[in-house]
């Protein structure tokens, strides 16, 4: 059985996530802000396209990457920057045309996938990711030899490297509304409809639905998702280049969509979370056994954690923490089927 389409979390859970996540800057250091949280953001609604498609369609692509790098390099070529095309355009328009580009490609890519299932979808979709790396690798017109650098921002994101927190909470109002708007999706006609297609597609067309044609705008809804965070990638890192976006790149958005749960929305926030941890912190405490383990052996930890958690918990540690609230839930209900009694009266009161 399939499971259901994500976002379990409470809208007073979601509000005290939000309310949390606002005092950060607050509270934490602007290296911790930037490197940690800010990352966690953009790759968390990378993640989340992933996950909207895996959950509500049933189809897990690893195409994400692809997209996400075609509205980075779109933007990158469009703004004044080192490297690549030669335009100066504005920024916003630029992000305009980079979500448009890469929407458009998104669709593209879902007309050719959609009509497979299973494996065959998620190598299609592989071969995706791959050919565009491929392509920005080669014509350097568009990536340059270093990639493209020092890219022109908007205003309201300012200079990160001065100042994260302007693009910290630009970052985080667009992963609320990115995950507010699928969780508004996957409850719309469209988006039941799609989670019918997931579990019976022979049934929902015998019933009129055109299973290719949802699966297409879900792949483009999907990737539209991936757009934004192309442009936050670029925003963040104010540069891209073809390596930024390699097959590592896009095995990476499925671990942490694994991680935290490839069935539930929240969980492309928490896996980027616990990779960006990861990343950052592994390497200091990781011990030096000879040229076995070392402080770069970020991957072997990663894959450990993975296999753990998978092992453990297959939906992820959102499901992890689902199972050890409905645990402790039981134990406070007491057995099924107890039913209190009263006591005698005067028994136990002390009383002869």
């Amino acid at each position: 059985m399939t499971p259901s389409a994500p976002g379990r979390l409470s809208w007073p859970g979601l509000a005290a996530v939000v309310v949390l996540a606002g005092l950060a800057p607050l509270v934490f250091t602007d290296f911790f802000v930037s490197v940690i949280l800010t990352k966690s953001l953009w790759l968390g609604v990378a993640a989340a396209s992933l996950i909207f498609l895996s959950a509500n369609g049933g189809m897990v692509s690893l195409a994400q990457v692809g997209i996400y790098g075609i509205a980075g390099m779109s933007y990158a070529n469009l703004v004044a920057a080192d490297g690549g095309s030669a335009a100066e355009w504005a920024p916003w328009l630029a992000v305009i045309a980079a979500l448009l580009i890469a929407t458009a490609v998104g669709l593209a890519f879902g007309a050719i996938a959609a009509r497979s299932v299973g494996i065959y979808f998620l190598m299609i979709t592989l071969a995706f990711s791959v050919l565009v790396y491929y392509f920005f690798s080669q014509v350097t017109e568009l990536s340059g030899f270093g990639g493209v650098n020092n890219l022109d921002l908007p205003s309201i994101v300012g200079e990160p490297g001065q100042d994260p927190d302007r693009l910290y909470y630009v970052t985080l109002a667009v992963a609320i509304l990115v995950f507010l708007g699928l969780r508004y999706v996957s409850r719309t006609a469209f988006g039941l409809a799609l989670q019918g297609l997931r579990d019976e597609p022979n049934r929902m067309q015998a019933l009129g639905f055109n299973v290719t044609l949802h699966r297409i705008l879900a792949f483009g809804l999907a990737a539209f998702v991936a757009a934004l965070a192309g442009v936050l990638s670029v925003w963040y890192n104010r540069r891209i280049t073809p390596g930024s976006i390699e097959l590592a790149q896009t095995i990476d958005v499925l671990i942490i969509a694994v991680v935290g749960g490839l069935y539930r929305l929240e969980g492309a926030w928490v896996g980027a979370l616990t990779y960006a941890l990861i990343d950052n912190y592994s390497r200091d405490w990781t011990p030096t056994i000879g040229d076995v383990l070392g402080p770069e052996r970020f991957n072997t930890i990663l894959g450990v954690v993975f296999l753990v958690i998978v092992l453990l918990s297959p939906g992820g540690l959102v499901g992890l923490w689902e199972r050890g609230r409905e645990f402790f839930g039981r134990r406070r209900r007491g057995p099924p089927g107890a039913v209190a009694t009263p006591s005698p009266a005067g028994a136990g009161d002390g009383t002869n």
